[in-house]
């Protein structure tokens, strides 16, 4: 996830990308989901981790975290 680590990303979902001078937001969900990831977290201990912090069940928690990974890759923040 080192293309993650080069990212800026504020408290409040602002991300800048230095290397294309993009910018994007994101809401709660993507940042936990972009913090566990530049944690090394496994997919599985992100998508416990969204079912506690949203109170989602599994299924939901699963097609969101793979829905922003999908994005991440669009947006070539990870490969």
């Amino acid at each position: 996830m080192s293309k993650l680590n080069s990212l800026a990303i504020s408290d409040n979902g602002f991300i800048f990308k230095p290397s294309t001078g993009e910018s994007f937001t994101t809401n709660d969900l993507g940042l936990v989901i972009i913090n566990l990831l530049k944690e090394g977290k496994s997919n599985e201990e992100i998508i416990s981790a969204i079912t506690e912090e949203f109170e989602v069940d599994a299924i939901t928690a699963e097609r969101d975290l793979y829905d922003y990974l999908d994005f991440l890759r669009t947006e070539k923040m990870i490969d």
